[in-house]
């Protein structure tokens, strides 16, 4: 038996660029409706969400029926907090803030099984299968079809990226405008030079220790990302999906009945 293989990993191991799209309701419905629409991968926030083990379940089962990977973004926490969307067979994690290298190492010592780290092994959850993948193959298999991905999105790690990157277990860094930004003393200044700067400094790093590069933009600088090098890029989001439809139903809405002469008469 196999563990189901990653589409992310797939396409990046090919050379192809990958599609994400985040998903913050709390239904496995919506992440349903991203992978029919036919993202790669879609991911999901434990980070900032309150999303219980149930609900990333349900995104999970939804998404592994479409062929679509799964990503959680983990809290900062214990090793129990990052393993455990494994388990239940997301197909990768990301973990925020990475620090620096020796912060890098701890994360993959708890995320990747042997020979790479020391991951706590059960193999009676999904990723193994309930226990009908081979021990060894199970090992092996979770370190090659999952991904573990760290953010980079404070200034104090970007002079140890090539260190980073370099570490066996990491499969891509997230460049994340967001808190960069704020971190930097300019919150939303997405061309900030010391941003940008960043951003690409992240990419070259990836390059040139042959891992993969993931930010999250606009889909018109899409171009401009994969030019830097950018594999993977997240594109946007149910929420300002459905912000931005209701928002202009409401104003057209508005619009047109403000214009309509009210018909005469009617109950008294």
């Amino acid at each position: 038996m196999k563990m189901r293989e990653s589409r992310v990993l797939r396409k990046l191991r090919a050379g192809e660029v990958v599609s994400c799209f985040k998903v913050n309701f709390g239904d496995g419905q919506a992440s349903e409706l991203a992978a029919l629409s036919g993202f790669d991968c879609v991911w999901i926030d434990r980070e900032h969400l309150a999303q219980d083990w149930s609900v990333v379940s349900a995104h999970v089962w939804a998404t592994k029926a479409h062929d679509t990977d799964l990503m959680v973004r983990v809290p900062r926490g214990s090793y129990s907090d990052y393993v455990k969307p494994l388990e239940l067979d997301a197909t990768g994690i990301l973990v925020p803030h990475c620090m620096g290298v020796e912060d890098a190492r701890n994360v993959v010592r708890m995320t990747r099984f042997h020979p790479i780290g020391l991951r706590a092994i059960d193999g009676g959850s999904a990723d193994g299968l309930y226990t009908n993948l081979n021990f060894s193959e199970y090992l092996r298999q979770a370190n090659q079809q999952r991904f573990v991905v760290l953010q980079i999105e404070d200034p104090e790690p970007l002079d140890e990226l090539d260190a980073i990157a370099a570490l066996e277990g990491v499969d891509m860094l997230f460049f994340g405008p967001g808190d960069f930004s704020q971190a930097i003393g300019a919150p939303g200044e997405w061309n900030h030079p010391r941003l940008e700067d960043a951003r690409r400094r992240v990419a070259e790093a990836c390059v040139r220790h042959g891992k993969f590069a993931a930010t999250t933009g606009s889909i018109d600088r899409l171009e401009e990302f994969v030019g830097m090098g950018y594999k993977f890029v997240s594109v946007g989001a149910d929420v300002v999906g459905v912000s931005t439809y209701c928002q202009g139903l409401v104003s057209r809405f508005h619009k047109e009945t403000a214009t309509v002469q009210p018909a005469s008469g009617g109950y008294r």
